[in-house]
């Protein structure tokens, strides 16, 4: 029989790079818990016209990368969803979440994209996000700037930078589009293919380009910044000022933009070298329009996702080793007969809070001392529960130290076991 495999760009994740995994995802709980945003979980499967009216029709997302199909029991066509805002908006809408105010919400997944898969870009991906809807001040867009910047902190990231701009009103983003279009089209001989493409129905995104040949041409293009009027000009200004108040660095970069509709004001990046053609890691702003958009009653909005595979990437190159849960025991077994009185004592245990691994028996029987000494060792415990003939027959157990020599062997009875967890938890 042909040998089945994962589907090219969605991969497994395996021990022990799923502990790291599972270390970040831990550290973004407790922070969006200090931060008091709630989890939201959305089906990964939505209706296709949510995300063409979410991201646009002349987006790349729409056009070539999602993975769209028809339901065989309606003939509904159905999306794997590419990124999660289009659906937290249309989760909120749908259950008149904003009814008593606005919330804040966070969320972790998988996404999928049909893309050339590289390394730090997958066909399916997990994103970690944060929505902040119903708030328009930019104290919030300032809030949701720290807490990510938090978060490298947390998990020992130095180099990432923050890029900042401001997108400002759709009035004002016409002018410049105007201008914009004006100044291209002088210039329409020096545009590769791409940009010929948008050059009418997505200009904005051609600052964006990745062209080395056009970097000069973008450099000298009317800028969206000098478009602003007094009120969008006042939003970034305090979003600026809170980010300087908490000494935050960041760059402003006028060609930072995004190329749907719904945004506005601010948008932000964190960005790093160490990850080549891939450097974005976390990218955010304001998208007050997207309700709307969607069908439902303006509300204003504003958020940020993360890629998690490029955050380990730079976990990795930062030399942060895989994070594995450390084993408290290794349970050693002498004999199969003693295996309900040895499943008692470690259960005991477990319940309490030590995480403990059972040995288990092959068909020749449990093995030899010296081998199962050997599997404790390998599998990082920190303590060896020793069942030999002696401790079954007195209802005892033996603990050994596999990492400190300084902590001498001792027998304790069953009754014991419970005072010695205590003086190990204390010690932790």
């Amino acid at each position: 029989m042909t040998k089945l495999t994962a589907v090219k760009g969605m991969n497994d994740v395996l021990p022990p790079d799923s502990a790291t995994v599972e270390w970040l995802e831990s550290k973004v709980r407790v922070l969006m818990s200090r931060y008091a945003y709630r989890n939201i979980r959305t089906p990964i499967v939505e209706r296709t016209p949510l995300f063409i009216r979410g991201l646009g029709e002349v987006t790349d997302i729409v056009e070539k990368e999602m993975y769209c199909f028809e339901d065989r029991l309606n003939g509904d066509s159905l999306t794997l969803r590419p990124e999660a805002t289009a659906s937290v908006v249309r989760a909120a809408l749908e259950h008149n979440m904003l009814y008593d105010g606005g919330k804040r919400l966070y969320y972790m997944g998988p996404m999928f994209r049909h893309e050339r898969p590289q390394k730090g870009r997958y066909r399916q991906f997990d994103q970690i996000g944060a929505e902040a809807l119903g708030f328009s001040g930019a104290e919030v867009d300032a809030e949701l700037i720290l807490m990510v910047n938090a978060l490298w902190k947390e998990i020992g990231l130095m180099d990432v930078r923050l890029e900042l701009n401001s997108l400002g009103q759709p009035a004002e983003r016409l002018q410049h589009r105007k201008a914009l279009i004006g100044y291209l089209e002088k210039h329409h001989e020096l545009l590769d293919e791409d940009a010929r493409r948008r050059l009418y129905s997505n200009p904005l995104r051609i600052l964006d380009t990745k062209n080395p040949h056009m970097q000069s041409l973008v450099e000298a293009a009317p800028k969206l910044m000098d478009f602003l009027g007094e009120t969008s000009l006042a939003h970034f200004k305090t979003l600026t000022s809170i980010l300087d108040a908490n000494a935050v660095v960041y760059t402003i970069n006028p060609r930072l933009v995004r190329g749907m509709d719904y945004y506005n004001l601010t948008v932000f990046e964190f960005t790093t070298n160490r990850l080549g053609s891939q450097g974005t890691v976390c990218a955010g702003g304001r998208y007050d329009y997207l309700f709307e958009q969607l069908g439902g009653k303006p509300a204003p909005a504003v958020g940020w996702a993360l890629g998690v595979d490029r955050v380990l990437e730079l976990v990795k190159s930062a030399g942060l080793k895989n994070i594995e849960p450390i084993l408290d025991a290794y349970a050693i077994v002498t004999e199969v007969t003693a295996f309900p009185f040895v499943h008692k004592i470690i259960q005991g245990l477990r319940e309490v809070g030590l995480s403990v691994q059972m040995h288990t028996s092959a068909g020749d029987g449990v093995g030899s001392m010296k081998s199962q000494f050997k599997r404790a060792d390998n599998s990082g415990a920190r303590f060896a529960l020793i069942f030999g003939a002696d401790e079954i027959a007195n209802r005892q157990v033996t603990i050994k130290s596999l990492r400190d020599i300084s902590i001498g062997q001792q027998t304790l009875s069953c009754d014991q076991m419970k005072e010695w967890v205590a003086t190990l938890q204390s010690a932790d």
